[in-house]
């Protein structure tokens, strides 16, 4: 005997009743991430929620970054081997960088870095020498600087 399972709609203000994981969707459509796998995504999204809580604790280091601790063990509903893995995927020393992990020691949980998703482009400030007429082409008495241009 199979059972169906039915769902039912949201009434009034039911909708607003749970919270939800939020992921950038620049994961998703940007090509720099391309090669992240879903599970690093969401797992993104899962250490982004986390800053909340820090915040408000007030978990600051020495530089007003803000840091969060998450360990192995809350992540290992898929197992620890692979909790291990999608972790990597976001490490700034192996994987992406979104995330930089110092490590304490003596048994404590590593305090975790979440890194603002946004790319910022490396963008060439040195300054151009102005034209010339040396490096400029010539037509017709007029210039490529020239501002009028007749067809």
């Amino acid at each position: 005997m199979e059972q169906t399972v039915t769902f039912d709609y949201y009434y009034g203000l039911q909708a607003e009743q749970y919270s939800f994981y939020r992921i950038p969707k620049l994961l998703f459509t940007n090509e720099c991430f391309k090669t992240l796998s879903c599970e690093a995504k969401v797992l993104y999204g899962l250490l982004l929620d986390r800053m909340g809580p820090s915040i408000k604790n007030k978990w600051f280091d020495k530089e007003d970054r803000v840091y969060i601790i998450f360990t192995i063990e809350e992540l290992m509903t898929c197992g620890r081997q692979k909790a291990v893995k999608i972790m990597a995927e976001l490490d700034s020393d192996k994987g992406i960088g979104l995330l930089k992990k110092k490590r304490l020691g003596l048994g404590k949980a590593n305090i975790i870095y979440v890194k603002n998703f946004m790319i910022q482009m490396n963008v060439d400030t040195t300054l151009k020498e102005p034209e010339n007429s040396v490096n400029t082409q010539k037509y017709e008495n007029r210039t490529s600087r020239s501002s009028r241009i007749k067809l």
